[in-house]
């Protein structure tokens, strides 16, 4: 199906399920522990046996010796596979780092060996037999500062529209600050885990915790150089994965080298103190942000230029990504740059580029209001835009920021906040309010499903991912309501190869993109349907099928009827910018003797198109808040500079945000119609959660202390020096 043209009046709008407070149909699986995730599928092949890592003791270099004999001679040992017995294995599309294979070492705990034994003891005690020698690379410069300071002002911008010198010679008010934002680790519940059987070195059946199950077969093809057709990937149940197991990583590969090696499958998990520096993280990133407003506030320049890390080839946290676009100026000048370090893969983590951008621009956006006198929700409306501020013919799809801002501040009452810095206290406690505005791209990506009707029982399946989403009720929820069933008599079956190919999970574009490649198949069953009954418009209703003197129940009709579709995406769209907005508020207070920070409470109000469903709608956007939390005030990468790499790799000394963190928290859906995103209207939210929050809580701190911190996290001895007496 081809959706190529804006959506008109279609089911949806009169919908039954979908956008209806909907329980996760998963549920009983996952509170009873009995939804089977990648390391406890026990029952999907048998004999497993263990596999254990063996990572890099050095930040960058070469290996010159392995000796693994003790490790294969110990008790329980299968087999030992080293990298210097593999050639250095291939990387697929957007991958840059080598998972495996030669004697280069690009990054600390890179993999380097595989222990394959009866018990999982028995491979760990033999991994730590396994000794190494190394010639280790020249030292590298980890300073980012540095870099940008040579960088600044180099090359060719990305975006830059209009005379962003004039804007700032003739400003009434200026802002020019510098900010930073540390790495950061997805450090999801569920480790990376597999367990492969390429016993026979032809088929490889690989059952993983991974977002993206066609992407992830393409890159095993890639990298063991065989036909993905002789591939199956499964992953049903994802212990999350905010990015992080977007791409293929060491656990699949060793595993499967494993595999091949004893004949016999392999399961291996990345023990929690190898994830840090093993597997891909947020990167740092410097930024400076100049703005430059008229008297009345609005934005006459933008100048944003920003730096961040990465292996030769990557991406890095492209944090400049939401300023061509957010708010209105008629100059601008955005760039970013690159920065080749010997660090762990800086890759795709929620929000990649806005969640750090927003960190900073909204802190000077506050700082704007503060040079100008203004409420900072004014400052926002004033400088709101409904069409691309860096190409005025391109309009928004839907833009309901002004929205969100006003609601927002209705009400958490705003009108009543703490407007002069340190002013307002409760005891031993400091009181601020701070705020934030929030952007996050909607993209789509193709999607296909299959849908099967049998005794009036609907099986949807698709190889999308449901990493705690949702998106098995969701989908669910589209199945019923395009063919009138009941969602009990709906059953979705989700992450695996054999299906056909969704978009997957991430980039936001998870739960619009697959919810429709669901509503493509369901259109074209219920033709099928048609076509059996002879019947030109029917109805479909209450597990009925009505139309020109037929009704009956779709349980009766003759033998199984099946589709299989996908959803395409018209050219129009480029035609429009397709985003996501939010407004965040946030009261903190400090504690003026220690400068410990509590989050008090918080609301978000947000635009995200069609809420499909608002309870697990909510419980994205609250996830994102509470990560939101973790970056701003305790999250940070530890980067110990002369070994090269991040010094707290566990969730001892990595520390985020748990539930007595966070102890009141508001979600406000405009459930607005998107015509030009979706045929549901929809667009996705699992991201817009993040984005903004961690400014809105250093706004907030700024606001209880007079304090402005603009190097993240906002921690206490940050604050503590410039507190009033006690």
């Amino acid at each position: 199906m081809q959706f190529d043209e804006p959506a008109g009046q279609n089911l949806f709008d009169t919908a039954r399920t979908i956008g209806k407070p909907t329980h996760r149909v998963d549920g009983p699986l996952k509170v009873t522990g009995t939804a089977p995730y990648a390391y406890e599928r026990h029952d999907v092949v048998p004999d497993q046996l263990y596999g254990y890592p063996v990572m890099a003791g050095i930040s960058h270099g070469r290996i010159t010796a392995m000796d693994a004999e003790a490790a294969r001679n110990a008790p329980g040992v299968r087999a030992v596979v080293t990298t210097l017995e593999i050639e250095p294995l291939g990387i697929w599309n957007y991958n840059v780092a080598r998972l495996f294979g030669g004697d280069e070492i690009q990054h600390y705990h890179q993999a380097i060996a595989v222990v394959v034994a009866e018990t999982f003891e028995q491979a760990r005690a033999a991994a730590a037999l396994i000794e190494v020698d190394y010639a280790p690379g020249d030292p590298a410069d980890y300073d980012l500062d540095a870099a940008f300071g040579r960088l600044e002002g180099s090359g060719e911008p990305g975006t830059l529209v209009g005379d962003v010198d004039a804007a700032f010679r003739d400003a009434a008010a200026v802002v020019d600050q510098m900010y930073h934002t540390p790495s950061e680790s997805h450090q999801m519940m569920e480790p990376f885990a597999s367990i492969v059987d390429w016993s026979d070195g032809g088929e490889m059946t690989v059952w993983t915790s991974n977002q993206m199950i066609e992407w992830n077969r393409q890159a095993l093809a890639t990298t063991f150089d065989i036909d993905p057709d002789s591939i199956r990937v499964e992953s049903p149940y994802i212990g999350g994965g905010f990015g992080g197991k977007l791409w293929l990583r060491c656990d699949a590969v060793l595993a499967a080298l494993g595999s091949r090696e004893v004949g016999a499958p392999v399961k291996l998990s990345i023990p929690r103190p190898m994830m840090m520096n093993n597997a891909t993280h947020r990167s740092a990133t410097v930024q400076r942000i100049r703005l430059a407003a008229d008297a009345d506030g609005h934005l006459q320049g933008i100048w944003h230029e920003a730096a961040s890390h990465s292996l030769p080839g990557g991406r890095g946290e492209n944090a400049t990504a939401q300023t061509p676009f957010f708010y209105a100026a008629p100059a601008r000048r955005v760039q970013h740059h690159i920065v080749e370090m010997p660090l762990p893969e800086a890759s795709d983590m929620r929000a990649p580029g806005e969640a750090s951008g927003l960190m900073a621009l909204e802190v000077a956006m506050d700082e704007m209001a503060e040079a100008l006198g203004m409420d900072p929700v004014q400052l926002r409306i004033v400088n709101d835009t409904q069409v691309n501020p860096s190409n005025p013919e391109q309009e928004f799809s839907e833009r309901h920021f002004v929205e969100c801002l006003e609601r927002g501040a209705e009400a958490f009452g705003w009108a009543d906040r703490n407007t002069t810095p340190g002013a307002r206290r409760e005891g031993q406690w400091l009181i601020g309010h701070g705020m934030a505005g929030a952007y996050r791209g909607a993209p789509t990506l193709a999607s296909g499903a299959t849908a099967r009707l049998s005794d009036g029982r609907l099986v949807i399946e698709t190889d999308m991912t449901d990493i705690g989403t949702g998106s098995y009720t969701i989908l669910a929820q589209t199945a019923a309501e395009c063919l009138g069933l009941p969602l009990d008599a709906v059953e979705v079956r989700l992450g695996n190869s054999a299906y056909p190919v969704s978009s997957g999970s991430g980039g936001q574009f998870g739960a619009a993109s697959s919810t429709a490649g669901v509503y493509a198949a369901c259109m074209g069953l219920r033709q099928k349907i048609a076509d059996s009954l002879g019947l030109e418009d029917p109805d479909f209703h209450d597990g009925r099928v009505t139309g020109d003197g037929t009704d009956m129940a779709l349980a009766d009709l003759d033998g199984a009827l099946e589709a299989t579709d996908t959803m395409e995406w018209g050219d129009f769209k480029s035609d429009y910018v397709l985003a996501t907005f939010g407004a965040h508020f946030v009261e903190v207070g400090v504690h003026v003797g220690t400068g410990e920070i509590r989050v008090r409470r918080m609301l978000a109000a947000a635009d995200a198109g069609r809420i499909l469903n608002p309870i697990t709608a909510r419980s994205q956007v609250i996830g994102g808040m509470t990560m939101a939390v973790g970056a701003a005030l305790s999250e940070e990468m530890a980067l110990d500079t002369g070994r090269g790499l991040f010094a707290n790799h566990d969730l001892a000394g990595y520390e985020v945000a748990v539930h007595a963190d966070i102890p009141e928290q508001e979600v406000i859906f405009l459930d607005t119609l998107d015509a030009k995103s979706t045929p549901l209207k929809a667009k996705g939210v699992g991201e817009l959660g993040i984005c903004g929050v961690a400014a809105a809580v250093a706004n907030a701190v700024y606001n209880a202390t007079g304090v402005r911190v603009r190097d993240y996290p906002v921690t206490l001895d940050k604050v503590l020096d410039d507190l009033p007496s006690i």
